[in-house]
């Protein structure tokens, strides 16, 4: 097997305002892995409020490429069973985790789907995420869109703000990215007009000392995300939070997930696939796990103007899966 990568830069589209700061770019790791003239593909994003850095996974796929490339074609949770030894960061064994999931695939002529007995019966609509911005600019994009479901973020408590975005029609989640605190959130899980909203993503910043006032069964669906880094998390949320945004760079690719959906749905979770701002080779992996879900956030790939891979991809908050093996992944 032969492990090769290359850091690619991505342009957005428009300016990505979050609660974090403004982005013009995403540099993102692409890993290959090649074995009988099939290539599979993996990514992990540069996020700096993760404390990411490209240039250390280089030198830590530098100090592992041997051990790598003398694996045998062996079933993916294995491999992954390996990963794990090799003390990587979940970011970028995630990455390698999907590029041979994308491989296995190809090499045995089996999509993922196909390879997990995954059913297409059941299948959510990505969101499409609404920047911060002025609320009136905001709800204009909104009604410009043909989206059907929109993440809406914002960097402080605006009640003015919510209240408005309550008299649309359209389906919308509330995404904070950590930017309220403990009186934002009684206010929110107190008053029932805010079970119009589909979740509320991420309220506070992550802690328990912050999550603690929050109710899983006030009218609030407040959704974990820096808060649920893999499955160890969910028994301490289960109270506090309805809901988790599974993102595979977080919990490490696509075998964790798949146990952590499965652990999830016990505890009584529901569950959105969510994404970082990536190209078509992540959004691929992502959507794979997207039937599983109650939730879709895949629009990273959508939000980028230099696309750099075929694959699954998202049209309007719709799924379309590819008809190739492994993960469905080309690069163009």
């Amino acid at each position: 097997m032969k492990l090769s990568w290359q850091i690619v830069r991505f342009v957005l589209k428009e300016t990505f305002s979050i609660a974090y700061g403004n982005y013009s770019h995403r540099d993102a790791l692409i890993v290959s892995l090649k074995k009988h003239n099939c290539v599979g593909y993996g990514e992990c994003t540069a996020i700096d409020y993760y404390h990411v850095n490209l240039d250390d996974f280089v030198a830590d796929l530098q100090r592992v490429q041997s051990k790598i490339e003398s694996q045998n074609a062996i079933h993916p949770k294995e491999f992954y069973a390996f990963l794990l030894q090799l003390n990587l960061p979940s970011f970028l064994r995630s990455a390698l985790d999907c590029a041979y999931w994308d491989l296995y695939g190809k090499l045995e002529s089996q999509s993922f789907l196909e390879l997990n007995s995954i059913s297409l019966n059941q299948l959510p609509e990505s969101s499409i995420t609404i920047s911060v911005d002025a609320i009136d600019n905001q709800i204009k994009k909104i009604q410009q869109s043909e989206w059907a479901k929109f993440k809406v973020k914002c960097n402080h408590f605006d009640p003015d703000a919510i209240l408005k975005l309550l008299q649309l029609d359209n389906e919308i989640a509330l995404d904070s990215n950590g930017s309220f605190n403990q009186e934002n959130c009684l206010w929110l899980q107190q008053n029932e007009l805010i079970s119009k909203f589909t979740y509320l993503e991420q309220p506070m910043k992550t802690g328990s000392e912050n999550y603690s006032v929050l109710k899983a069964n006030g009218f609030a669906n407040w959704m974990a995300d820096e808060d649920c880094q893999d499955i160890l998390a969910l028994p301490l949320l289960r109270q506090y939070y309805q809901s988790i945004n599974i993102k595979l760079v977080k919990c490490g690719g696509l075998t964790p997930a798949l146990e952590m959906i499965q652990h999830a749905r016990t505890l009584g979770f529901k569950i959105m696939m969510g994404c970082m701002t990536e190209s078509t080779v992540g959004i691929s992996a992502g959507a794979v796990l997207a039937p599983l879900c109650d939730y879709a956030d895949l629009d990273g790939a959508n939000l980028i103007s230099n696309d750099i891979a075929k694959g699954n991809h998202i049209v309007n908050g719709k799924l379309h899966f590819s008809e190739k093996p492994g993960l469905g992944i080309e690069l163009i």
